[in-house]
């Protein structure tokens, strides 16, 4: 039973420069794969992607194929309560029981998912967004 709780994630390996991350997403959507959730984290101009995807042995196939390094590893998805505590409750559970969180990200389905974005040019980023007819949260709106 615990097994099917058990989901597949992809890591892909890349270099941290422009335009890495774009190969990835375009190349998933050639091949018609669904991205659920992601998080990139760097370290040593190298970045990791990690992502949930449709499917993940098609996705791991399409980037190796492409020269990307990609491995699985198993995570778990737990649905948590979307106000204050909900974090602490899940976190609380897991310490308790002397679980390690190695790393965690997350999204919310309220009204629309939001993509958080850390760039080396957040102006020209910005301008370039809302030239594009996107919809940008303010910094008010985050606090």
């Amino acid at each position: 039973m615990e097994k099917s709780y058990i989901i597949k994630q992809i890591s892909v390996f890349s270099e941290n420069r422009p335009g890495r991350l774009a190969a990835i997403a375009d190349a998933l959507k050639e091949a018609g794969i669904n991205i659920f959730a992601f998080s990139i984290a760097e370290a040593d101009g190298f970045g990791v992607v990690r992502a949930l995807v449709d499917r993940p042995d098609d996705a791991h196939k399409k980037l190796t194929d492409l020269g990307f390094r990609v491995s699985f590893t198993e995570v778990i998805g737990v649905k948590m309560r979307d106000e204050p505590g909900g974090l602490s409750e899940i976190a609380g559970v897991l310490g308790d029981a002397a679980i390690n969180i190695e790393y965690a990200y997350a999204y919310s389905g309220k009204d629309a998912a939001v993509l958080i974005l850390r760039v080396d040019q957040a102006e020209d980023a910005v301008r370039r967004l809302l030239e594009r007819g996107s919809d940008l949260l303010k910094a008010s709106q985050c606090r």
